[in-house]
Parts: structure tokens; sequence; C-alpha cells
């Protein structure tokens, strides 16, 4: 079912030109790099970028905060996942042929696509990750969505996806993370919280303060009064 406006007239077509005739232009190094970056790259910086984030959500003040950061955190990876299985459906029912099929004078700077184009995997993806982290980090998850829109970029720069391919990717990978979160929150922080309880594998939640040092004898109560009150209760 391609279903979708092939002419030369369509703005879809046109702008997919108009990007990926930036190949025809640049150096052979230039789209070796973007050939990198934009398969394996720009997925391989955002998975970092959850880690970043995932570590340093671990060392909230609580264990209740941290344990929703997390779970947070985690949601991100889960979202871009299930998306990816949506997009299987939809992929089969569309059934696009990739825009080097029905248009000539494109430059493809990967070879071996030979599965249909809407909607992109590789947009999907990024930008369930980058609305996941989003949730759980305003700064991280800016940076997430920034770096899928350039992963959007680099696909229709390599004649691998229209434009709205990418657009459909940015559109499926955002209602994944943003509507299903609520659930997953749900499920997934109980769950953070009792791995953060765990004397073993606590750590990968919950980061936990350092257990305070004995007063000396003559030492001020003032100074035991400032302590952290999440220091005092664990030291209790």
């Amino acid at each position: 079912m391609a279903g979708l406006d092939e002419s030369g007239s369509n703005p879809d077509v046109s702008l997919l030109y108009d990007i990926n005739g930036l190949a025809k232009d640049s150096p052979h190094w230039f789209d070796r790099a973007v050939e990198f970056v934009g398969e394996y790259g720009l997925l391989l910086a955002l998975v970092l970028l959850v880690v970043w984030c995932w570590w340093g959500q671990r060392k909230r003040g609580t264990l209740d905060d941290a344990a929703s950061s997390v779970a947070a955190v985690v949601w991100a990876p889960l979202a871009a996942g299930i998306a990816v299985l949506v997009n299987v459906p939809i992929r089969g029912f569309v059934e696009r042929p990739r825009p080097f099929v029905d248009h000539r004078g494109i430059d493809v700077l990967v070879d071996g696509k030979t599965d249909f184009s809407f909607v992109s995997d590789h947009a999907t993806l990024a930008m369930a990750l980058g609305a996941g982290l989003f949730v759980a980090h305003r700064k991280f998850g800016l940076v997430g969505i920034g770096l899928a829109v350039l992963e959007g970029f680099c696909r229709v720069f390599m004649g691998v996806h229209y434009p709205t391919d990418v657009v459909g990717g940015f559109a499926l990978g955002t209602a994944v993370a943003l509507l299903l979160s609520p659930l997953a929150m749900a499920l997934l922080t109980p769950l953070a919280k009792a791995i953060g309880r765990s004397a073993r594998v606590g750590r990968l939640v919950w980061s936990r303060p350092a257990e305070p040092v004995a007063a000396l004898p003559g030492a001020s109560s003032q100074a035991a009064a400032a302590q952290d009150p999440d220091e005092r209760d664990l030291a209790a």
C-alpha cells in the first residue's frame, strides 16, 4: 500500500532531493562520517546519554526520589524498544519503498537497505529515547531530542528515508514514550524501590550517602542538628 504521492511535485520528494543533494557537493570523508553517525554514532550517543542520566539520578537524597527518577530513566530504552515493535506492522501496512527505488539521482551512502521506508526505525528509536529522557530529566531530554533531530536529518541526507519517514518516526517515538509513561512509572517505580532496598544490587537505584563519622566527645549539639535529616535517619 504505497498510498503516497511519489511525483516530483511532492514537497516530501523535493525536500528529499534538497537534503540528499548536499551529499553530492560534500567531500567523500564527510559523507563517510555522516554515514557512520547516522547509522550508529547518534544512537550510541543516546545510549551513553541514558547511562549518564541514570548515574546522576542514583544520587538523589532519598530512596523514594532516586527510585522514581531511575524508573523514569529505565523507561526511555523500554519505550524505544516498544516503539520499534509497534513500527513493524506499520511498515508492513504502508509498504513504502525506499527513496532510491522510485527516484533517480539519489546519492545512497549506505548499502543493504531492502526493507520498507515508512516509518524510520532510527528516527523512532532516537526520538523515543529523547522523549523518554525528557520525562526523567528535562536537560538530558532536550539534549536527547536534539540528537534525535540530527539523526532524522542524517537519514534523509544518506538517501535512505523520505522526510515524512523521519517525521513519522518522531511522532511514533514521542507518542509511545509520553502516552505510556504513566503506566510505565506505576509499574517500574515500585520495582526500583525494591531493588534500591537490596543490599547486593541497591546501588543500581540509589547511591546511598556515606555513613556519618561518629562525633568526637564534647562535640556541640548544634553540629548534630545541622546534619542532613536523611543522613540522621540512615544513621539511626
